[in-house]
């Protein structure tokens, strides 16, 4: 019997690791912004860049929530076939 998920469906989890990449990627723009005037000899941004900065932090822990509900969706979907 064939499994009826298609390959490009999405399954449980990836919406979150999809988010998490993309709140990871601003963080990182953010922390390259907070740290060129330090390089520049410029007068550095306002506090709220370095906040920013932790978007880094806060995308990394979505996208990790992502792949922990997708190990488990495929942990019961295994406990599932097995019986």
């Amino acid at each position: 019997m064939r499994d009826k998920t298609q390959t490009n469906s999405a399954g449980p989890g990836d919406g979150l690791i999809r988010a998490g990449v993309v709140i990871f990627f601003l963080g990182a723009v953010a922390t390259l912004v907070t740290v060129a005037p330090l390089f520049l000899g410029s007068h550095p941004f306002p506090t709220y860049m370095f906040g920013l900065s932790m978007l880094m932090a806060v995308g990394f822990l979505v996208a990790g929530a992502g792949v922990l509900r997708s190990v488990a969706a495929g942990r019961r979907h295994a406990r599932g076939a097995g019986r």
